[in-house]
């Protein structure tokens, strides 16, 4: 099964580029765009499964109190070049540099035309492996970096110019369970991940982590990287380079009482000098990632729905506030404070079952409030 990218020397296994060599049917390759300030909010995700020919993407906003999205899954295309999925295209115009994105949903009161370019050198986060029993539960890695949008967003009757917009990239690939699997396999069930990319005027800071029911980290990363001019960007012999790595990251979460989201947070990047740089996070704004198919009850990632299958949904931002499985895995706008610098960035946050630091026993009890204490 030939395809386009055959003809370069990419390939790392006699298998063709299609077909990847792990052979796992939850074998996947995404990339994750959002962007963000004070009212606004808006996220594209685009999925490959090679192994189960399916293409799927979803753009999502949040403004004036409502949560749209858009979301569609149909037959993956030959051409791996192609990233047209039905309202959705995404455009790798430059590699971790920049991208073009065209969304043409009319019927779900949502468009864009938006430019990202990086702001950073991107940042490799640590692999993340993870076994249950002795069952490959999770094989990933994933790579983050720092940007800006320009462009147009319409939502519903708004039409919102887009200029020099925090954005955030992430390009994951490997192995993950997608939902309809996941559920399947028992003590799966256990989930603490915080992602934090944050951006300043001069430098962003990114924290990573996955704990297991008592706190331990099983997958972490913490980094700076100051931020450039495209021409560093995308000089690939020095930019690797760019990225200081802290010694560990450690949070401090305040939950909002009866659900599982943080209300506030702090986060102490330890240097390896023995000193520590904290960040104060206050949320700003609400976005469910069920608006880009995580954990959706219908349009989860890899499910086959047909040939070309579009649909959508809108919500007022309250009625998804709920300890309902959809809702619980959330990204907030957060204004972060660093010492003297002041900005913008997300916090994305999902807790599924125990967590014992924050007082979280069940599967999807509410927490109490309390501070959990830095490690």
């Amino acid at each position: 099964m030939l395809t386009p990218f055959d003809e370069y020397p990419v390939h790392q296994s006699p298998e063709p580029i299609a077909r990847p060599a792990a052979g796992h049917p939850d074998f996947y390759d995404r990339f994750w765009f959002s962007g963000f300030r004070d009212d606004l909010y808006f996220a594209v995700a685009v999925g490959v499964y090679q192994n189960r020919e399916i293409l799927d993407a979803a753009f999502a906003v949040v403004h004036d109190g409502v949560q749209r999205s858009v979301f569609y899954s149909g037959r993956l295309p030959r051409d791996r070049r192609s990233l047209h999925a039905g309202p959705i295209t995404v455009r790798i115009v430059e590699p971790f540099a920049v991208n073009s994105i065209t969304v043409d949903a009319p019927d779900y009161q949502l468009g864009a035309e938006l430019t990202y370019t990086a702001r950073t050198p991107v940042i490799e986060e640590s692999r993340q492996t993870r076994y249950v029993g002795p069952r490959l539960w999770m094989d990933a890695t994933r790579a983050t970096q720092f940007g800006s949008w320009q462009g147009t967003v319409s939502a519903g009757t708004a039409n919102i110019a887009v200029a020099d917009v925090a954005a955030v990239k992430d390009r994951s690939w490997g192995y993950r369970a997608v939902e309809q699997t996941a559920a399947a396999q028992p003590g799966a069930a256990q989930v603490f991940f915080l992602w934090a990319p944050l951006q300043f005027d001069d430098i962003a800071v990114h924290g990573m982590v996955f704990e297991d029911a008592d706190g331990e980290p099983w997958a972490a990363t913490a980094a700076a990287v100051p931020t450039t001019d495209l021409a560093t960007i995308t000089d690939w012999s020095a930019n690797q380079a760019f990225a200081t790595p802290y010694r560990s990251m450690t949070h401090r979460i305040s939950w909002a009482p009866g659900l599982r989201r943080p209300r506030s947070a702090s986060l102490r990047f330890h240097r390896t000098d023995g000193g520590a740089d904290t960040v104060d996070l206050d949320p700003l704004l609400m976005f469910r990632m069920r608006g880009a198919g995580y954990g959706h009850p219908k349009w989860a990632h890899g499910r086959w729905h047909g040939e070309h299958a579009v649909g959508g949904e809108c919500h007022a931002v309250g009625e998804l506030d709920n300890l309902e499985p959809p809702n619980i895995h959330v990204q907030q706008v957060v204004r972060a404070t660093w010492g003297h610098r002041t900005g913008i960035g997300v916090l994305e946050t999902v807790v599924i079952g125990p967590h014992h630091p924050s007082g979280l026993t069940g599967l999807l009890d509410g927490a109490s409030g309390d501070l959990q204490a830095l490690a």
